[in-house]
């Protein structure tokens, strides 16, 4: 299937998001020339935002719809790095797109929260992390969050790209990406209902490109 096609089941299943298909459509691009130079995608969000964000680096880091095979020549590599268990590795490994979700990092978060500051934990992790190149996908249901907004803030001096996950109005996060997809919801948990559906679709999207 085409990249194209998902987004238009999306929008088939929820018109809801008609609106959001141009900033959907820029995500899946940042994401594209994110991966295809090499970048990793960084995610970071709180509480269930937090728990999307494992869930997006989830479906990227193995086969979503599609199996993704390694390439012959890894394959073949695994074989002749160890010949006695290579070749089933490389039987079952499955392509990646990298990706970490920053709120994974339990004893970092909470040991940089405790000592310095929790607003600026994700901001430090990109510090870390992030390349020029890379991308970081940011979910904030207000569009408010100060330790989200903060790690944007260090990606944009990085020259990394950024994407925003938020709802109806944006809150602070209007200006401060280079693509914000806002759902049509207000509700905490509404926003949180919409943006599954969004996210699942720019994985897809991504591994047709990658993988198709």
């Amino acid at each position: 299937m085409t990249e194209s096609v998902f987004l238009d089941e999306l929008l088939a299943r929820y018109p809801a998001l008609a609106d959001c298909r141009q900033s959907i459509e820029a995500g899946s691009r940042i994401l594209v020339d994110c991966f295809a130079s090499g970048g990793t995608l960084l995610v970071c969000g709180n509480g269930g935002s937090a728990a999307d964000a494992d869930h997006i680096v989830g479906e990227l880091m193995k086969g979503f719809l599609g199996q993704r095979p390694l390439p012959e020549d890894m394959r073949a590599r695994l074989a002749a790095a160890d010949p006695e268990i290579g070749v089933g590795i490389g039987a079952r490994l499955q392509g990646a797109l990298p990706a970490i979700n920053l709120a994974s990092a339990t004893a970092f978060v909470t040991a940089f929260g405790n000592d310095v500051s929790a607003e600026l934990a994700y901001a430090q992790a990109v510090n870390g992390y992030g390349r020029k190149g890379g991308a970081l996908l940011g979910l904030s249901t207000s569009g408010n969050a100060r330790n989200v907004l903060a790690a944007f803030c260090v990606a944009r001096a990085l020259g990394m790209r950024t994407i925003g996950m938020t709802g109806r109005g944006g809150g602070r996060m209007n200006g401060r990406c280079d693509a914000l997809i806002r759902v049509p919801a207000d509700k905490t948990h509404e926003v949180q209902e919409l943006h599954l559906p969004v996210y699942h679709c720019l994985c897809a999207m991504i591994e047709a490109h990658f993988f198709s």
